[in-house]
């Protein structure tokens, strides 16, 4: 299926026909808009929009996007999804190494009183801190937290809000899979996922998208119990594609008492440095 068709047609299907100005019609047996509603209101052609769903329109322009954003009522991280979609078969962006920098080894060691790690677009974990490999209770060599969610058992123990965390990492996915459309090692793992997981299945048909900034993980950890933690997400300022993620606990909470708790663990073996993944 092609991917900008697949994306509009999901979206299309989200929308309230009565907040786009549609009188209300007890004869509608689609859900959402009909494909002439969207192009009446977007200002373009019956049939240029159905060959934009059926994939066979190329080369959409800005201003076609931009009216088909308003009209399908896309956030911002949507809306940047559908014009890379768009400019896929003019322009293939190729996916990053995700190579770490000594340096950024150096910032991980001086992160000590919360978890924090590299991932990069794949949501593989490329290195880590002492505190985050005691949270995740696990080698991080070989750590994906899509995998480690939807296929590990101790990945589903260990997030207490599992079903919103599901949500999430496949709508990272997704952005990431329109951002390299042509990375051979995210189409394994998205195949992987689909295999695995009827609800990785559900959720990726669906063809919502997220970014990353920041919010609230809730982790169940078998040794100190809830950690109700804060997640920042920094985009390094480079062409790597890595992300630095800090988890960090409001002062004077139990979840700061839990994390302290936690870095206390297995103080009498040597304390692991930030651990950097091979890079593949």
């Amino acid at each position: 299926m092609d991917d900008l068709a697949g994306f509009l047609r999901t979206r299309r299907a989200r929308v309230d026909p009565a907040a786009a100005g549609i009188p209300a019609d007890s004869r509608r047996r689609v859900e959402g808009l009909r494909r002439e509603e969207v192009a009446h209101l977007s200002g373009v052609s019956v049939d240029y929009y159905v060959r934009l769903e059926q994939g066979r329109a190329t080369q959409p322009s800005e201003q076609v996007l931009d009216a088909l954003a308003r009209v399908l009522g896309l956030d911002e991280t949507e809306r940047g999804h559908l014009h890379r979609l768009a400019r896929q078969r003019r322009r293939r962006a190729k996916a990053p190494g995700g190579r770490v920098r000594p340096e950024l080894l150096r910032v991980l060691d001086l992160v000590t009183g919360a978890p924090a790690l590299l991932m990069d677009h794949r949501l593989d974990v490329l290195a880590a801190n002492r505190l985050a490999g005691l949270l995740y209770g696990r080698p991080i060599p070989g750590l994906n937290i899509a995998r480690h969610i939807f296929l590990e058992e101790d990945g589903h123990g260990l997030y207490a809000e599992w079903e919103p965390c599901t949500r999430d990492v496949v709508g990272l996915l997704r952005l990431a899979a329109g951002k390299y459309p042509e990375d051979p090692r995210l189409a394994s793992l998205i195949g992987e996922l689909s295999m695995g997981s009827e609800r990785f299945r559900r959720l990726w048909a669906r063809a919502d998208v997220r970014a990353r900034t920041h919010g609230r993980k809730v982790y169940r950890h078998p040794l100190v119990g809830l950690l109700e933690l804060h997640h920042e997400n920094f985009a390094l300022p480079d062409a790597s594609g890595i992300e630095l993620l800090v988890l960090s606990a409001a002062p004077g909470t139990p979840s700061e008492d839990g994390l302290r708790l936690l870095a206390g663990l297995d103080t009498d073996s040597d304390a692991p440095r930030p651990h950097e993944v091979p890079a593949k």
